[in-house]
């Protein structure tokens, strides 16, 4: 069986559709033996190097900006698909085309841009809501991260249950409790991370709660602020908008200025150190389609505090604390918890890689090429 994926984000590995589309591609070529794949690529001056050999590549000129991104998932990677003879046609984010000449399956990670209001305000925003809810309906099969995700699809796309399936996420094998002490070492200064820290690693867009984490530090502060800061992992937004709050302003009003790091972006291979090292990672967000920052510091034995909403009790179980994501006491009462109360750190660090060991990318590939053996024998 041959599948032409989408790998529009491949290039992207930042992203979480990035980290998807990797793991998905890396697996389906290691385990499955009965299924091609053909990554459909945006042409680049030099094709990536980091593509399986016995992984096939096709590359197709694109347009630059958001009506390019939009041809190439509309037209230009259906076309495509047409051009190899692909028996099935796999886009591994919510941007699938209208119209596939073979049958297409579809990952919806989440609904977060349909379900919350500040992000389909723009006329733009709500077209391509429209013509992506529109390709999902016309999809063969969808597939997403978590039962959350699938009962909101099911509701808000009416699309039938039956064509629906919840394939989890999975965790890379150097997400552990295990790290080479030089290494460590190394990590840290890179990062100038001090001794002792509660992390948030993540995105910054407004579903990410992110003003609450810091509403529940001032409290957190108050206590522990000066020996175990907060850190700020990930890319900081370049400035206010309506989907992404004034943090540095909240920062300021609040009076965290001393115990509040900004680090930036952290490399992938860097991840797993700042997880290891960390006292708490806090996870506080309203939505997800899945949740892979608290898996992974799970994975790294680390405690995790994260929210009670959409996929996220899911993927922590009881594993970590899971709060209201507005009960900014609680979520306070929880990070000083972890650090001041030992036996819980010593709980919740043994628990943690347990849980994380039910989810394995490799099974994420294997029950994905069930669905494409599913579509393909339907369409026979």
């Amino acid at each position: 069986m041959h599948v032409a994926i989408n790998g529009f984000f491949w290039q992207r590995p930042f992203t979480g559709s990035g980290q998807y589309t990797r793991q998905l591609v890396y697996h389906l070529n290691r385990l499955v033996s009965d299924v091609d794949v053909t990554l459909v690529l945006p042409k680049t001056a030099v094709l990536p190097d980091d593509i399986p050999p016995s992984v096939r590549v096709k590359q197709v000129d694109m347009r630059p900006g958001h009506v390019g991104k939009v041809l190439f998932e509309q037209l230009q990677f259906p076309r495509a698909c047409a051009e190899i003879g692909a028996d099935i046609a796999h886009v591994p984010y919510w941007g699938g085309p209208l119209r596939s000449p073979v049958p297409l399956v579809v990952t919806v990670h989440d609904l977060t841009t349909l379900l919350v209001p500040e992000y389909r305000r723009g006329f733009k925003q709500r077209l391509y809501n429209a013509l992506v809810s529109a390709s999902a309906r016309g999809a063969s099969h969808i597939i997403t991260d978590s039962f959350s995700s699938k009962l909101d699809i099911v509701d808000h796309l009416r699309i039938a249950e039956e064509r629906v399936t919840a394939v989890y996420l999975g965790v890379s094998s150097h997400f552990s409790p295990k790290g080479n002490d030089l290494l460590e070492m190394a990590v840290l200064r890179k990062y100038d991370l001090p001794d002792f820290y509660i992390l948030y690693l993540g995105g910054y867009e407004l579903h990410k709660n992110v003003i609450n984490l810091l509403h529940a530090y001032t409290y957190v502060a108050q206590a522990l602020g000066e020996d175990y800061p907060l850190v700020l992992a990930g890319k900081k937004p370049a400035g206010p908008s309506p989907t992404f709050p004034d943090y540095d302003d909240y920062i300021r009003r609040s009076n965290l200025q001393d115990v509040v790091r900004w680090v930036g972006y952290v490399d992938e291979e860097d991840k797993p150190v700042l997880y290891r090292n960390a006292e708490t990672f806090v996870f506080p967000s309203r939505y997800e389609g899945f949740g892979l920052p608290p898996l992974e510091a799970m994975a790294c034995g680390t405690p995790v505090v994260t929210s009670d909403s959409s996929s996220l009790p899911e993927v922590v179980g009881d594993a970590a604390f899971a709060i209201d994501p507005d009960g900014v006491r609680e979520m306070a009462g929880a990070m000083i918890a972890t650090v001041i109360q030992e036996n819980l750190a010593a709980e919740l660090r043994q628990k943690g890689p347990t849980q994380a060991a039910k989810f394995s990318w490799e099974t994420t590939a294997t029950e994905t090429a069930l669905i494409y053996e599913r579509c393909f024998t339907s369409a026979a």
